[in-house]
C-alpha cells in the first residue's frame, strides 16, 4: 500500500427515532477514515500522482470498512459520499487529488455498482477540523430522501503533513422522509440521475 495510515477510525451511526417518532428498522450510516501521510505536504509539485493512486487505494479501503459495518451485503448499500481535510502543511488540490480522479471506481466496487457521481467536500483544516460528508443515493442522484450528510472529525488528527479522508455509507436515506421526488423503488439507476 502507497498510503501511509497512521489510523483508521470507523463508526456506525444508527437512528431509532427522529421528530419523537420510531424509526424501524434505524436508519444506519457508516464512516471509515484514514488518517494518512501527505507526501506533498511543505513543497510544490506540478504531479500530484502519489495522492491520485492513494486515493484509489483509500476508496476501496475504506468503502469495504463501511460496507462490514453495517453487516449488508454490497448491494444493500444505498448512499455514499467522500471527504478530505488536508493539514496545514498541504493545499486544497491534495484533497481534490485524493478524491477525484480514481477514489470512486474501487469505492462503486465495495457498494456494487454506484452509478450516480458521489458528492464530495474538501477543506484545510488543524487538529479536530471537522468536514461534513454529502450523502446522496448509490444509484440515482435525483432520489430526495438521500440528500444527507454525517459529520467527520478525528480528535488528533490532520497534522500538518496529514490528510484525513473519510467514506461514508448508508443502508437507507434519512429517517421519515417525506418531501417528494424520485423513491427509491422507482430507480432505473443507468445514468446515475434517475
Amino acid at each position: 500500500m502507497k498510503a501511509q495510515i497512521r489510523k483508521i477510525i470507523v463508526q456506525v451511526d444508527e437512528i431509532h427515532q427522529d421528530g419523537g417518532k420510531a424509526v424501524n428498522p434505524p436508519t444506519r450510516r457508516a464512516l471509515a477514515m484514514a488518517v494518512i501521510a501527505n507526501p506533498y505536504a511543505g513543497r510544490f509539485s506540478e504531479s500530484l500522482d502519489e495522492l491520485i493512486d492513494i486515493g484509489e487505494e483509500l476508496g476501496g479501503l475504506l468503502g469495504e470498512r463501511c460496507v462490514q459495518a453495517l453487516g449488508i451485503a454490497p448491494e444493500q448499500a444505498q448512499s455514499y459520499g467522500k471527504a478530505a481535510i488536508v493539514g496545514e502543511g498541504g493545499e486544497l488540490e491534495h484533497a481534490a487529488a485524493i478524491l477525484h480522479p480514481k477514489l470512486g471506481a474501487p469505492l462503486r466496487k465495495a457498494v456494487s455498482v454506484g452509478a450516480a457521481l458521489v458528492p464530495s467536500a474538501k477543506k484545510q483544516g488543524t487538529l479536530g477540523s471537522a468536514v461534513d460528508v454529502p450523502l446522496g443515493h448509490k444509484d440515482a442522484a435525483f432520489v430526495r430522501s438521500h440528500f444527507d450528510a454525517m459529520e467527520a472529525r478525528v480528535a488528533d488528527a490532520p497534522r500538518a503533513n496529514e490528510i484525513v479522508v473519510a467514506v461514508v455509507v448508508t443502508d437507507s436515506g434519512r429517517p421519515h422522509p417525506r418531501i417528494g421526488g424520485l423513491q427509491v423503488h422507482e430507480i432505473v439507476g443507468k445514468d446515475g440521475l434517475r
